[in-house]
């Protein structure tokens, strides 16, 4: 396991985003110390918070992948969001 530190480091985020996360509960710590309250995270983590921000960097909403990543969406409706919120992004390209 990882402080909250360490493993912001090795994701390339900040310590205060995976705060945000598990503010939202969209990646809890894998442990919590109840003595410190450090935050611990597992490397096994690592490919759910790349998901979040790989929904994030193509336009989702933090609210809007909370439910993604609870329901564990197929790519088949995953391509189905994508392609309504590429046709939200170009209607207002267009106006």
């Amino acid at each position: 396991m990882f402080r909250i530190g360490e493993f912001a480091q090795i994701a390339q985020v900040s310590g205060r985003q995976l705060r945000f996360y598990d503010q939202l509960g969209l990646l809890r710590p894998t442990h919590i110390d109840a003595q410190t309250g450090y935050r611990y995270y597992s490397i096994r983590q690592l490919p759910r918070l790349n998901c979040i921000l790989a929904l994030k960097d193509l336009g989702l909403t933090l609210e809007q992948i909370g439910p993604l990543l609870e329901n564990e969406i197929s790519p088949m409706e995953l391509r189905g969001m994508l392609t309504m919120k590429r046709a939200q992004v170009e209607r207002s390209l267009r106006d």
